[in-house]
């Protein structure tokens, strides 16, 4: 199949995997079912703060088919992790609710199971401090947060806001949000003699392999890792979680092939989540729409196992053309689970603010938020003053207004009804960064006339090892059918994970240039190498971003409070769209969870317990199909020089920025209420209506 070019780029070619994964032949991390496989249960702590001063495993070890339970007393020593949240079993302390204190491996998942809950614990607790962040004392500002300046302030932002004709000065709050793969984080893993094979679900398994080699003091060669078929991730396996250590223990430890497949219900504790944010808006303008200044301060927490800023401010940097900017995080550290990366880190909860804040703006000034939003378009980033590589936010607005019928919208709120339903639209901008990192791959074409393409790449859902054989065709200029990929083991080239939206701007880079080079130079040999090592990760003298925007209309009931999404749009701007089915369900698939956020799903950092009481998809509601209306997603043509090979941007994560500011400001245009703290939830819209009654 190609492209209306005849080039294979941008076709609508069907996954490659996809019959093996409706089938069931296609086999994830703990379906490794190794000769005398066993199987592990960890062993969560009950405080929120203290030391394990002894661990009761007589009743379980007395169980028939337990193989034995590890403790931080027993367990096999470990190096020093960078990353402090593998340092698992290595010694007695507990620093939050949920950290694994004993690894139960039995001959069976039930055994195993069963096993762990006759475990007694017995701890000294010490006080723990779980927040509020509001206020707390024992912030700081961080130098950095994710690679981006903690702190960029230009011009005089307080002066500049204090005498803006126009304010508005907001507060918005975003809880923890959890990664929900459906593939739970598992790992199975086997020794023979030193070398270690691992079978995991991972984002990138070159990672876990430089890791394990560390934890374990082995060289890098003595550790194959796998990851064939990974169930979802939306960041959680970026980069190694406690299973992959601890299958990798257990196995040592017994001798046996170990899988351990982590309960659903432990996951908010053990895997990372989005922390929670608060953030304050100040946005100062002049009476046309003309921003004067940009305060956006972010308020977050980390653990105190290791820092992770969820540096939501950075969309302010981006976004509008300001002379007066301050966008700054401050870090509160507790006695809580570690965050990490969930899908767009920052970027979705800071543009849930920015956005939602901009509409307030809108309403101020009496201005067309579609209007406002194209008066303070920039002609270089704000924050570095770089020119954009190419920003076509403008006229995804229009396309998507057009396309929406925006232009027959009553601006004001509360007004359309259908009986007990109010109904309203709303709007918000989407943007992300593009991303690259140095990968390697191989080309190798076969006698049979045939091309195979190998890198470490890891295929998450996304249908990576599809866009990879239609990059690798177009280069070689062979239909597509003639070209095969390998991906998802560390025997292949070693490739960057599957993150940040970089996987195929990265992996396809590599895979380009060697196709390229075989086309042009086959006397070369039957296989040749690239590494785009001082290439992919060249400094740019240009600020990359994808764009888009968001369209929503909702319905809202004033007699449950429940809020109905009768139709969701999306236009994007992402460079060329390399394959038009796998990218459509990307974009599709990333609103759907922009609407979780926006109106279902949350968490509780419980104080009194230092954890989350919604540990499962009964009470963490994951959007389902009766709450997803027509979903439509589309780009417009883009072409970009400044980018890669393929002039491709990420699409990984743009389409869950800005959903939910779209939903909320629908949801403001409906009820004439502005709601300023997610999940859009019936108990909150009918309070809000009750008090506005």
């Amino acid at each position: 199949m190609t492209g209306t070019t005849g080039s294979p780029l941008g076709a609508p070619a069907e996954r490659r995997e996809g019959r093996q994964k409706l089938t069931g032949a296609a086999r994830y991390a703990a379906e490794y079912t190794l000769p005398g496989r066993a199987q592990a249960w960890p062993v969560p702590a009950a405080v929120a703060h203290g030391r394990v001063r002894a661990v009761d495993t007589s009743a379980a070890l007395a169980l028939p088919g337990v193989l034995a339970v590890l403790t931080p007393f027993d367990a096999p020593r470990l190096a020093e992790p960078e990353d402090r949240t593998l340092a698992v079993l290595q010694n007695p302390h507990v620093p939050h609710r949920g950290w694994c204190v004993a690894l139960a491996v039995a001959d069976t998942l039930e055994t195993a199971r069963a096993a762990a809950r006759a475990v007694r614990v017995t701890y000294d607790t010490s006080p723990h401090d779980a927040g509020p962040v509001d206020g707390h004392p024992g912030g700081y500002d961080p130098e950095e947060a994710g690679g981006q300046p903690g702190r960029v302030e230009h011009g005089d932002p307080d002066a500049a806001f204090a005498s803006a004709e126009v304010r508005v000065d907001v507060v918005y709050r975003v809880p923890p949000l959890h990664n929900h793969p459906m593939e739970p984080h598992a790992s199975t893993a086997h020794w023979d003699g030193d070398r270690l094979t691992v079978y995991t679900s991972s984002q990138g398994g070159t990672a876990v392999r430089s890791v394990l080699a560390q934890l374990f003091r082995l060289p890098e060669e003595r550790i194959t890792v796998v990851a064939e078929h990974v169930g979802g991730g939306f960041g959680s396996k970026g980069t190694p979680r406690p299973d992959v250590v601890l299958a990798a223990l257990a196995a040592r430890h017994t001798g046996r092939p170990v899988t351990l497949a982590y309960p659903r219900r432990d996951l908010p504790a053990v895997v990372g989540h989005r922390a929670p944010t608060v953030q304050r808006l100040r946005l100062g303008a002049r009476p046309d729409g003309r921003l004067t200044a940009v305060l956006h301060e972010v308020t977050t927490q980390t653990s105190r196992v290791r820092e992770f800023v969820e540096y939501a401010g950075v969309v302010s940097r981006v976004m509008y053309a300001t002379p007066n900017l301050r966008s700054t995080h401050h870090v509160v550290p507790l006695d809580v689970p570690s965050p990490s990366w969930m899908r767009a880190p920052g970027e979705a909860p800071g543009m849930y603010a920015l956005e939602s804040a901009l509409d307030e703006l809108a309403d101020a000034l009496g201005l067309d938020p579609v209007e406002l939003r194209v008066r303070n378009e920039p002609e270089r980033e704000p924050a570095s003053g770089k020119p954009f590589s190419s920003r076509h936010v403008v006229e995804c607005l229009r396309e998507g207004a057009r396309r929406f019928g925006w232009a027959g919208r009553d601006p004001r709120p509360g007004v359309r009804r259908e009986g007990p339903l109010l109904l309203g639209t709303g709007v918000a901008a989407a943007t992300y960064p593009v991303q690259t990192a140095p990968s390697t791959a191989t080309a190798e074409a076969r006698p049979d006339g045939t091309f195979v393409v190998r890198l470490n790449a890891a295929d998450i859902g996304t249908g990576a090892r599809t866009v990879l054989a239609q990059i690798a065709a177009d280069a070689l200029g062979v239909p597509l059918d003639r070209v095969r990929t390998e991906v998802g083991h560390t025997d292949l080239p070693p490739a960057p994970l599957a993150g940040g939206s970089m996987g195929t701007a990265s992996w396809g880079w590599a895979v380009h240039e060697a196709c390229a080079r075989l086309a042009a130079h086959p006397e070369q040999g039957p296989v040749v190498r690239a590494d785009t090592t001082g290439t992919a990760d060249a400094d740019s003298p240009y600020a990359r971003h994808a764009f888009g925007a968001h369209f929503a209309e909702v319905a809202v009931d004033t007699v449950t409070g429940e809020i109905r999404v009768r139709r969701l749009l999306g236009i994007f701007a992402a460079g060329r769209i390399l394959n038009a089915r796998t990218a459509r369900s990307q974009f599709t698939g990333a609103m759907i969870m922009g609407l979780g956020m926006a109106l279902t799903e949350h968490s509780t950092l419980d104080r009194a317990f230092g954890d989350f009481p919604e540990s499962d998809l009964a009470s963490y509601h994951v959007p389902v199909h009766a709450d997803v209306p027509a979903v439509e997603a589309d780009w417009i043509d883009e072409h970009d020089p400044h980018l890669n090979p393929m002039g491709s941007k990420g699409i990984g994560e743009i389409g869950i920025v800005g959903t939910a500011a779209a939903l909320g400001n629908a949801v403001h245009h409906a009820t004439g209420i502005r709601f300023r703290e997610l999940p859009l939830t019936p108990d909150r819209i009918l309070a809000g209506l009750l008090s506005e009654g």
